[in-house]
C-alpha cells in the first residue's frame, strides 16, 4: 500500500494506492484545509483500511509546482511518515499527475488518435501560471516553467495542432490564448488519484527521494503581502 497527499492547491487530497488502483480517497476543497484536514483524513483511511503507518510500502506527495503552503505542508507531512516508518519517499511533479487525470476523461480518447497535445496549468496568483506540456503518451515536450500567458505564449505550437488545457490556471488564461485548436477542459479537478499511475512507476523503479534533503518545486521565491493595518489599527 502507497499513501498519496495531492496539496499544491487548494484542494487537500489523499489516496491509498495499491497495485490494482485507488483504495481509498478523502477530499475537502475548503480554503485553507490543509494544515487541519490532512493528517485526518490519513488517519481515516488508514484505520479504514485496517492497516498502520508502518504497513505501508511507500509515501508520496505531490512535490509542485503549486501552492508554497500547500506545498509546505504536504511534503512536510509526507517526510514526517517516511522518516518514522522508515518507508521510501516518492515525489511526483504536479503536473505529471494532472495529465494522468486528465487521460480518465472524455477529453482524452479522441485526443490520442489525433496526437493532440495537454497542458496542465497550475494558478501561480496575479497573471502568472505554472505550466507544462504533454504528448498523448505522457512525455513532456515543454518543460515546467512559471510565465506570464499571452498571445504569444504558444506560437511555436502550430495552430492545426489541438492543445487541451486544464487546471485551475487555465480558467483565468482562457481570454489570453486566443488561438484555434484551443480547447478549455474546464470541469478539471484535480486529486490524489491521479498520482496513482506515474507513483507506481516510481516504486517499481526505486525512483525515491532523499527524506532529509527533498524539498518542494517551488520554482519561485515565497513573497509576502503587505500589511495593510498595523495591530492598533492606524
Amino acid at each position: 500500500m502507497i499513501i498519496c497527499l495531492e496539496t499544491a492547491t487548494n484542494l487537500c487530497s489523499v489516496a491509498l494506492c495499491n497495485s490494482a488502483g485507488v483504495v481509498s480517497l478523502r477530499e475537502s476543497n475548503e480554503s485553507k484545509s490543509h494544515a487541519s484536514m490532512l493528517t485526518v483524513f490519513i488517519e481515516e483511511i488508514l484505520r479504514e483500511n485496517g492497516i498502520k503507518v508502518r504497513d505501508l510500502e511507500a509515501v508520496a506527495v505531490s512535490k509542485g509546482p503549486g501552492s508554497y503552503t500547500g506545498l509546505r505542508i504536504g511534503v512536510s507531512v509526507a517526510k514526517g511518515i517516511a522518516y518514522g516508518a522508515s518507508v521510501p519517499l516518492i515525489g511526483i511533479e504536479t503536473t505529471l499527475s494532472m495529465f494522468w487525470g486528465i487521460t480518465l476523461s472524455k477529453y482524452f480518447n479522441a485526443a490520442r488518435e489525433n496526437n493532440d497535445l495537454f497542458c496542465p496549468m497550475l494558478d501561480a496568483r496575479r497573471m502568472e501560471v505554472y505550466y507544462a506540456v504533454y504528448n498523448s503518451e505522457g512525455h513532456k515536450i515543454k518543460d515546467i516553467a512559471a510565465e506570464i500567458i499571452n498571445e504569444d505564449t504558444f506560437v511555436n505550437i502550430p495552430e492545426s495542432q489541438k492543445i487541451i488545457f486544464f487546471g485551475d490556471g487555465a480558467i483565468k488564461c482562457k481570454e489570453v490564448i486566443n488561438r484555434k485548436n484551443a480547447v478549455f477542459a474546464n470541469d478539471y479537478m484535480i486529486s490524489a488519484s491521479y498520482m496513482y499511475k506515474p507513483v507506481l512507476q516510481a516504486f517499481y523503479n526505486q525512483h525515491f527521494e532523499d527524506v532529509a534533503y527533498f524539498e518542494p518545486l517551488y520554482l519561485k521565491d515565497f513573497i509576502t503581502s503587505n500589511q495593510r493595518k498595523n495591530i492598533l489599527g492606524k
